[in-house]
């Protein structure tokens, strides 16, 4: 555990009664009641970083020590569990790689739960299952906050690839040290430590392993994130996505028994986990971020068994045969008596010269704390009159120097919830400019400023700006789909009504969220969506299954 000097209210590791809870003997009892208990010698390995499909275990006597390996390779202890503590993180829910090791001090006994028991366990007993699952998030918490884990990355901290990179990592909720070579002190020994120049850089070092660069789907295998595959295999339902909709699809398909796997591209959340704090969703007064909402969805998926297979993408989809296959696009195919396409859709670019060699240097589509942080003490501007451009402004206020709205139209009214309206008007650090436009960019490296032009007037106005967040809409990620499902003028996918609301012209491909024609792009409605076309599935399967 991280020095005690180092803990604050907020952070998991100071919650050590739900973080690292003490099962009563009598839950104890229960608990035991699922595996099989055995006596380990002084230092036996229960399991080793990288492990897969790990073993869940309850400590009797003596205690179970959890290491972390850092990219050096030396070993950190993350906490010692005593008599009455159970191992374990959220990755016991899927087949990913373990992030720590854990090692038997003397005198340890411990009863052993397997995975297919430990599942039946956490169904079975739902008082210990909430224990159980609470600890797990917390701990999964305490690793990113305090970079256990032994995972690092080093790299200039405007880079695009860097910035890629820790993007992809923290969206995938992968514990991580970043060492921004431009400005930490320590870079120079790390380099040198594993021989690296400038020209190697971004580069991930996880387990003595250096990754130079890695594309998205290399780091995802590298990491354990990837799930193994049989072409021969049918699923129930394959959902393509996983933004609100498609996690709210995969989790009540595998609620109600269906056999579940969900293919995303970048990381779960789609556009909505990339929202610093989404305020009006239901149930939620004080706000939540996308990625947090996002993160507990995954989570609540897994618990009723959803497979995640993460940065891999559908590129083309067989619908004239029963199962669906879809391809992959590292080749490999998978099959499914039904599909969700929840794709949703991709963010709109500004058509500016030099645009792309300064996106990711400068030029954001979401607003967290990564680009805040990038951004501090700046001016940066926001382009967009939606939600998801008011919630960046508000949030971005409280890290920028001063935050300018560019809107092409007259106002934010038509686009734009009231309560950010409010927010936006009552903030001194946050001004509106209807009627403008950005028409030049400016930076080399880096974006370092920008002009924007009053439409109205014709005036120009130049400002140096650490940001620039384009937010100004997106068009759906239907291409795959060409051949399969009829689509509208705008490229959404076309439903039906009744019954058939959520069912495209194809049987068994069912469309739901921002993808859909005619949805109402909002995440409590895709959701929604995302829950209700579990029956339309049912339907659409019972007569196969009879």
């Amino acid at each position: 555990m991280a020095p005690s000097e180092s803990l604050d209210p907020a952070d998991p590791y100071a919650r050590s009664a739900q973080t690292f809870p003490v099962l009563t003997p009598e839950m104890a009892g229960r608990v035991a009641s699922f595996g099989s208990e055995e006596a380990l010698a002084d230092g036996a390995m229960l399991y080793r970083r990288g492990d897969r499909s790990v073993d869940f275990f309850l400590c009797l006597a003596g205690g179970i020590e959890i290491i972390d390996i850092d990219s050096e390779g030396h070993q950190h202890p993350v906490h010692t569990h005593l008599p009455g503590q159970f191992t374990g993180e959220l990755d016991l829910f899927n087949d990913r790689k373990i992030l720590v090791s854990a090692r038997a001090l003397p005198g340890t006994r411990v009863v052993r739960i397997d995975r297919l028991s430990f599942r039946r366990m956490m169904a079975a007993e739902p008082d210990i299952g909430e224990i159980v699952m609470r600890a797990f998030i917390l701990r999964r918490v305490g690793l990113l906050r305090h970079s256990d884990a032994g995972v690092a990355l080093a790299g200039p901290g405007h880079g695009a690839d860097m910035g890629r990179i820790e993007t992809f990592l923290t969206r995938n909720a992968m514990p991580h040290r970043r060492i921004d070579t431009d400005t930490d002190p320590d870079a120079a020994g790390f380099l040198e430590c594993f021989a690296l120049t400038e020209a190697d850089l971004p580069v991930v070092v996880l387990e003595g392993r250096v990754l130079r660069n890695p594309a998205n789907a290399a780091l995802a295998d590298a990491l354990g994130l990837a799930t193994a595959l049989d072409p021969a295999h049918v699923h129930d339902l394959a959902v393509v996505g996983a933004g609100p909709a498609g996690l709210a699809a995969a989790v009540y398909a595998a609620s109600e028994g269906l056999e579940t796997i969900v293919i995303e591209a970048v990381a779960p959340g789609g556009q909505a986990g990339t929202s610093s704090k989404i305020e009006n969703y239901l149930g939620f007064p004080t706000g939540i971020s996308g990625q947090a909402l996002a993160g507990r969805a995954q989570v609540q998926a897994q618990k009723f068994g959803a497979r995640l297979l993460v940065s891999r993408s559908v590129v083309r989809i067989e619908c004239e045969e029963r199962p669906l296959r879809l391809h992959l696009d590292d080749g490999a195919t998978l099959q499914a008596r039904a599909v969700v396409v929840a794709t949703g859709a991709r963010y709109r670019k500004l058509d500016l010269p030099r645009y792309a060699e300064l996106e990711g240097n400068g030029i954001y589509y979401a607003a967290t704390a990564m680009e805040a942080g990038l951004c501090a003490g700046a001016e940066v501007v926001v382009v967009g009159g939606g939600n998801s451009a008011g919630q960046a402004a508000v949030f971005l206020a409280r890290h920028a120097a001063h935050v300018h709205v560019l809107v092409r139209g007259p106002g934010l009214a038509a686009t734009m919830s009231r309560y950010l309206i409010d927010r936006i008007e009552a903030s001194e650090q946050i001004t509106l400019h209807p009627f403008t436009e950005v028409t030049a960019l400016e930076g080399e490296r880096a974006l370092t400023g920008l002009e924007w032009t009053d439409r109205t007037t014709g005036a120009v106005e130049r400002r140096p700006v650490g940001g620039l967040f384009v937010m100004i809409g997106a068009v759906p990620n239907t291409s795959w789909l060409e051949g399969c499902v009829d689509l509208d003028g705008g490229g959404f996918v076309r439903t039906g009504s009744g019954e058939t609301y959520f069912c495209s012209s194809a049987p068994g491909v069912f469309a739901v969220g921002d993808v859909r024609s005619g949805s109402v792009k909002r995440v409590a409605s895709g959701v929604g969506e995302g829950s209700v076309v579990v029956s339309a599935i049912h339907r659409y399967l019972e007569p196969a299954a009879e």
